[in-house]
């Protein structure tokens, strides 16, 4: 193996462990709230500007995969500094709500506390965008989809509150 080929792969691995680290957080909170998705979900009010149920996996899929190569991008550029830091904490802190807020919702039936969720996952990401943009612009735009679709998710668990 040349010297090219070797510094190739040692991008490659940092890469499949970041992507593969946010694909399984979403998998496991995805896998614990399964049965949930067919006894309890179906038969909640739902707004009218609601999307069918099979867009959610492709959708959150796409975004764990730009999460976890936009972590990938700021581990390339870690230093010591207080931005690097900041940016390791927002983003683990955005993966503990993003993995807590599906539990509340649908495992828990919790739609209150979900929504209350939803907003500190909102706010973990947007400190997240802020931090990682100091470090890596890239990095920073892969996230706003993510924040985009949670205002999206955010809109329809408080509409869901509404109508339950």
């Amino acid at each position: 193996m040349n010297i090219y080929a070797h510094k190739a792969a040692f991008r490659l691995l940092p890469l499949l462990i970041s992507v593969g680290i946010t694909l399984s957080i979403g998998g496991l909170a995805s896998y614990l709230i399964a049965p949930q998705m067919q006894v309890w979900y179906p038969f909640l009010q739902k707004p009218s500007f609601n999307p069918p149920n099979w867009i959610f996996a492709p959708v959150w899929s796409v975004l764990y995969v730009m999460i976890g190569v936009s972590a990938c991008l700021v581990w390339q550029q870690r230093r010591e500094s207080v931005d690097y830091i900041n940016s390791q904490y927002s983003y683990f802190l955005q993966l503990l709500f993003n993995f807590s807020w599906p539990i509340t919702f649908f495992g828990l039936h919790q739609i209150f506390a979900a929504l209350v969720v939803i907003i500190l996952l909102w706010l973990s990401i947007a400190a997240n965008i802020f931090y990682f943009s100091k470090l890596s612009r890239p990095a920073a735009w892969l996230l706003v989809p993510y924040l985009l679709w949670v205002s999206f998710a955010g809109l329809l668990n408080f509409y869901i509150y509404l109508l339950n």
